[in-house]
């Protein structure tokens, strides 16, 4: 089943809220005056900035356009970078823009491919597009079926090459992302993974029944925890004018202020970062409220709420 295909469904679910409010006094957290907050990621001792910067938003850029965006990203204190080799020519572009920082920043990169040959021809040739000799983690993408997570666990899968290349140095830290909860469950039930990577949101969260028990579990085992599509809105409207947002499957939030309600409700989680659509000025509308990103009170734990039951959620879950 493809991701999209979890976009839309008819039940009407209750969601699971008794791990909001969270606390966040377990994660340790630091903050600089005029630097984005970083939380420490898990079990693996790193510490990350609160919003990470996704590959995508260098896909089909100029060589100086890419290198004005990483060396922005860089000067707010993001140290946190993503990419795939599925954002196009994403690896390409940000491997010479992120070059002279690289010593000082965690680079996360992931495959699709699911059987151990295939996976390790891509990650060598994502390492040679990315201009470093490893990553500080290396995920499985999209990770959506059973199927998927029983041919990368099978013999000849692709775990045997994340494995290898961990004891090789190639990679330090091995995690995942996915669109299904069920996948996602299955995956943190087969290993003992560092992170995962995940859509955490206000609207799958409230009206999805979508995302508190993969957190819970993601807690239970230490994991790493990163999100995803936490400045989503939504599935397009039919009919919508998708133009102006073309890196954008789902329609994103767009104002500042939903923009910072999005980051905020996911954030006010135990989740180390948010990584903001591939869009950039979206990217920039995101870095423009890093210092008011703050844990939500309870009456705006409400107002969110109701917000989010009025909308339709990105992804849901019956379970």
């Amino acid at each position: 089943m493809k991701r999209r295909e979890f976009i839309r469904t008819t039940a009407v679910t209750v969601p699971l809220i008794g791990l909001f409010p969270a606390n966040l006094s377990e994660v340790k957290r630091k903050k600089v005056k005029g630097k984005i907050e970083k939380r420490m990621l898990g079990k693996t001792g790193e510490m990350l900035s609160v919003i990470g910067f996704g590959g995508i938003v260098v896909k089909d850029a100029t060589t100086a356009e890419a290198a004005e965006r990483v060396k922005m990203a860089i000067d707010a204190g993001i140290n946190y970078f993503d990419v795939a080799p599925s954002y196009g020519n994403a690896e390409v572009m940000l491997g010479p823009a992120l070059e002279p920082y690289r010593k000082g920043v965690f680079l996360a990169c992931k495959t699709q491919k699911r059987s151990r040959d295939e996976a390790r021809e891509e990650l060598e040739q994502s390492l040679k597009n990315l201009r470093t000799d490893h990553f500080d983690l290396y995920q499985f993408h999209a990770v959506t079926t059973m199927e998927d997570v029983e041919k990368i666990h099978a013999p000849g899968g692709a775990m045997e090459t994340f494995l290898q290349a961990r004891k090789d140095g190639k990679i330090r830290f091995i995690g995942f992302s996915a669109h299904s909860v069920e996948a996602a469950m299955a995956m943190m039930d087969r290993f003992d993974f560092d992170t995962i990577l995940f859509p955490f949101n206000y609207t799958t969260w409230n009206a999805g029944n979508f995302g508190p028990q993969v957190l819970a579990r993601a807690q239970e085992k230490k994991m790493g925890i990163l999100a995803l599509k936490a400045m989503a809105k939504g599935p397009w409207p039919k009919n919508a004018d998708r133009t102006k947002y073309p890196k954008c499957w789902y329609e994103p939030l767009t104002t500042t202020e939903d923009i910072l309600m999005g980051l905020r409700f996911t954030l006010s989680h135990p989740i180390t970062a948010a990584v903001p659509p591939g869009d950039e000025n979206l990217f920039k509308l995101a870095l423009s409220v890093k210092d008011r990103i703050k844990p939500l009170s309870q009456p705006e734990i409400d107002l969110i709420r109701q917000k989010a039951l009025k909308g339709e959620p990105l992804f849901s879950y019956k379970g």
